[in-house]
């Protein structure tokens, strides 16, 4: 077999940390397999003024991706699954979620050791309303101000004065050797994770069978179901990035437990609400957790935004 596959990028360092990581691990598996990277520039790298909510979400990040794959520039694309979409369009699915790196918030600082530490008033990175919504839960009195771009560019703002504090994803610090400027671990009690956060998915064409025995070996089942439940309820949620939603499941023997939030930044309002049940009804589990949010008025606060 002398089969070329052709892996589409974004071409920020963690992107292609990601992509590069499925590559060695195909190679791994297919020592016969040759691997190419398709670098491309996504929307919403070229836009950085805004906050994602304005623009069109997450699903800014992986368009010209698809195109690639649909064109046959490339075959498969690589994603963070917290930058995909509940809805994938006609033509493409996940062929696989990889195992997943630490899932949580990290909190990083030069002056400070943790978000309890900040003074009065700080001054606190981020652009995710997720984030945004938990951090003013327990401490109302930060200024919390957009913070845009890659990893590198947010230490170097950080660095750079401009910001106390700024909240990132503990995976892509350690996936791209930043591990050290980890200043505390935010727990899923003070920050529920993002959907899918740690976790990397390829997506490819639709029922592309070649591909699909190619990257099976790649697959890891208990990510997989939990993120297929975290999925499952932002997916009845309706929910964008553009909203704060968060959802994180964790599973111990055979046993999930899914744990789903739904806030308004306005208001300070926060729903938050868990579901147990088996692996296998991981989907199901989502949508049950969802329809308790939705009860509680889930769908109203989150039009209200």
């Amino acid at each position: 077999m002398n089969k070329t596959l052709k892996i589409a990028t974004r071409k920020s360092p963690l992107a292609l940390w990601q992509a590069e990581h499925v590559k060695a691990r195909l190679e791994q598996h297919h020592p016969e397999l040759k691997v190419e990277l398709v670098k491309m520039t996504t929307k919403g790298d070229q836009i950085l003024n805004s906050p994602l909510s304005k623009i069109g979400g997450k699903g800014l990040f992986i368009k010209e991706l698809e195109v690639g794959m649909m064109e046959g520039v490339a075959d498969i694309a690589v994603h963070s699954m917290k930058d995909v979409p509940y809805e994938i369009p006609a033509g493409f699915e996940l062929g696989a979620i990889l195992e997943r790196e630490n899932p949580f918030d990290a909190f990083v600082s030069n002056n400070f050791d943790s978000i309890d530490d900040l003074p009065q008033g700080a001054k606190v990175g981020t652009c995710s309303m997720r984030r945004i919504v938990q951090l003013k839960a327990t401490r109302p009195d930060l200024e919390i101000l957009d913070l845009r771009g890659n990893v590198n560019t947010r230490l170097k703002k950080l660095d750079d004065g401009e910001y106390d504090a700024i909240i990132l994803a503990c995976a892509g610090l350690i996936r791209l050797g930043f591990e050290g400027r980890i200043k505390q671990q935010i727990t899923a009690e003070q920050s529920l994770p993002a959907v899918g956060q740690g976790a990397v998915g390829i997506e490819i064409r639709e029922n592309d069978q070649d591909i699909l025995k190619l990257i099976e070996p790649l697959i890891d089942e208990e990510t997989t179901h939990r993120v297929n439940a975290e999925r499952a309820m932002n997916a009845h949620l309706e929910g964008g990035c553009s909203v704060p939603i968060a959802g994180f499941s964790t599973i111990s023997e055979r046993e999930i437990t899914l744990t789903g939030l739904v806030g308004n930044v306005a208001t300070g309002q926060i729903i938050k609400r868990q579901v147990v049940g088996h692996v296998k009804n991981a989907e199901s589990l989502g949508v049950e957790l969802a329809n308790k949010l939705i009860l509680l008025g889930a769908k109203e606060m989150l039009k209200g935004q």
